[in-house]
């Protein structure tokens, strides 16, 4: 069985198309989505025609992510980024806010041997595989776990960096972002899981797309758009 996970969009469409061309070449059985679909400014409105296309027609599972959880929240003069969130909700389509903002906090794939999320499965801001500036620990990993049930398999977004863990039966997994990088390499990334049961492999993906390109749009037409065009070029995003 295959499975191909990627998460943290961030309204990047021109990572996106990348990231979407590149799955679908490798022929997959399932498609998780891990959250964080919209909140960018490399054309958010193109990123969710996109997601919701894929969504149609693989049956995508997507979980919610924190900035999907804002997006829903209301708006008022103590909202941080309150600009931008306006900015978001002046150019997406009616109902998209509020549609990632319904979301599951969690998805199963694979029967249940596999366990998506976007910060933990539980938590959209909770960071299950970072302690500060740091990885964490296993014990702290599996006490923010807590029950998975019968999944051999966690994987989840929201740090932006690639990792895997194994502790015992239970393979632990970062998939890295679609956009807004943190290490520098501005590559679009997703995660080809492949197994059966207790057991899988874990391919970390990493695909290049037109940066300048996205960049060009961003500084076009997105809130705050140069400093947006900078995070996208340099791979180095908040």
């Amino acid at each position: 069985m295959k499975i191909a996970v990627f998460g943290d969009v961030h309204g990047n469409r021109f990572a996106l198309e990348a990231v979407l061309k590149d799955i679908e070449a490798h022929r997959v059985d399932e498609w998780a989505n891990l959250g964080d679909q919209l909140f960018g400014g490399a054309d958010p409105a193109g990123a969710w025609a996109l997601q919701q296309q894929v969504k149609d027609k693989y049956g995508v599972k997507e979980v919610r992510g924190n900035t999907d959880e804002r997006l829903g929240e209301e708006l008022t003069p103590e909202t941080k980024k309150r600009e931008m969130l306006e900015w978001l909700h002046q150019v997406l389509p009616a109902g998209a806010a509020q549609y990632v903002a319904s979301l599951p906090s969690s998805a199963t794939l694979a029967g249940g041997k596999v366990l998506a999320g976007h910060g933990t499965p539980g938590d959209a801001w909770t960071y299950l595989l970072r302690d500060g500036k740091s990885w964490a620990s296993d014990e702290l990993i599996l006490e923010r776990l807590g029950d998975v049930g019968e999944a051999r398999v966690v994987i989840v977004g929201h740090s932006h960096l690639e990792h895997i863990r194994q502790i015992g039966s239970l393979t632990v997994v970062n998939c890295g972002a679609v956009s807004r990088q943190k290490d520098g390499a501005p590559h679009a990334r997703w995660v080809l899981l492949e197994g059966e049961g207790d057991v899988w492999n874990v391919t970390f993906k990493r695909v290049t797309y037109d940066v300048e390109a996205a960049a060009r749009w961003a500084e076009q037409h997105a809130h705050d758009g140069d400093k947006e065009a900078v995070q996208l070029r340099t791979g180095k995003g908040e």
